[in-house]
């Protein structure tokens, strides 16, 4: 661990561990009434908006990541083009078309299809789309072994890739920057997984405890306060029984529900004023020279993105000559 005192009471900031210390941090930081709490109500604030950004960017990012440096989670681990949190009547709310497209878009019944949306959405409400923009540090190999269960917190897994512990697609992968796609799966040596060993004290096995032959068994011992972090995310589909998880999909997000975990709303002021940091301070467009140097991505594929552009600039060309032709453009 790079840090010792990450779990520190006096900043309360949860991180992604099964650590009765940073299960305290949680409670004082969601639930418990007082200065912790006060620091995340922004509605009686006295600080500035650029106060709560900040703030709100710092909480977030320490459980999110925060064993990735900021440079690098803003170039490489923060997409491209983040998802809009604000509704669309906030965006342009008189609705109003300035041009001649005004005239398609009635022919082709978008403004009907708009105000449907908007019913829709009035009525469901907005998908927390803010929280997707920590989806790829969710792809990242040492993310996936935690959130699978096999480690108790993101530094123990980390530790468990670098050491040579986990196996990707049946392969010893040691570097836990990397991004799985869609159907990649990963295994942990058995061996490796600290709940799976005796502990180091005397310990009961309540589970198997009237199992006649208990000595024979496979000693499941978990830590003291960990029924808490005992869930799995859905585009993760796990197998105890081989110490292995395959990363099915991307998470997504739908109306009142995001597929991240956060210890925070993931439509709340924390998650959306740290969309509003982020949104500020988007990355720039990355060189190919740059993209040479990004950390390992199994989903991204040059030649693929190299045949998208190409077919880009090919329909815009397109385009053109046929408005030059129509005498649209002299």
């Amino acid at each position: 661990m790079r840090d010792r005192t990450v779990y520190n009471a006096a900043r309360a900031l949860p991180r992604m561990s099964w650590d009765p210390k940073n299960l305290f941090n949680l409670f004082q930081r969601t639930h418990r009434s007082g200065s912790r709490r006060g620091e995340i109500v922004f509605t009686r604030s006295s600080e500035t908006l650029f106060q709560q950004r900040w703030r709100s960017k710092a909480m977030v990012r320490a459980y999110h990541g925060d064993y990735i440096p900021e440079k690098m989670f803003k170039r490489w681990y923060l997409p491209d083009n983040l998802p809009d949190v604000r509704p669309k009547s906030a965006i342009n709310p008189s609705g109003i078309l300035k041009d001649d497209a005004a005239l398609l878009e009635e022919y082709a019944k978008r403004k009907t299809m708009e105000t449907d949306y908007e019913k829709l959405q009035k009525r469901q409400g907005m998908a927390p789309v803010g929280s997707l923009m920590f989806a790829e540090v969710e792809r990242r190999i040492d993310t996936v072994v935690f959130r699978a269960c096999f480690a108790h917190s993101i530094y123990e897994a980390r530790r468990l890739v670098v050491h040579g512990d986990v196996l990707l697609n049946g392969k010893k992968h040691a570097d836990p920057n990397t991004r799985l796609a869609p159907g990649d799966m990963i295994s942990v040596k058995p061996d490796a997984i600290r709940f799976l060993r005796p502990p180091r004290e005397y310990f009961q096995d309540s589970v198997n405890e009237a199992h006649p032959e208990m000595k024979k068994l496979t000693p499941f011992n978990l830590p003291h306060y960990a029924s808490p972090w005992i869930f799995i995310p859905a585009y993760i589909e796990p197998n105890f029984a081989t110490c292995s998880a395959v990363y099915v999909r991307h998470p997504t997000a739908r109306p009142g529900y995001s597929e991240i975990p956060t210890p925070y709303e993931a439509d709340g002021e924390v998650v959306r004023f740290a969309w509003e940091w982020y949104s500020k301070r988007r990355p720039r467009v990355r060189s190919q020279s740059k993209l040479a140097r990004m950390p390992l991505d199994r989903a991204y594929n040059p030649e693929e993105m190299a045949l998208e552009r190409s077919r880009a600039r090919e329909r815009k060309a397109a385009k053109r000559r046929t408005a030059v032709q129509s005498g649209m453009i002299f």
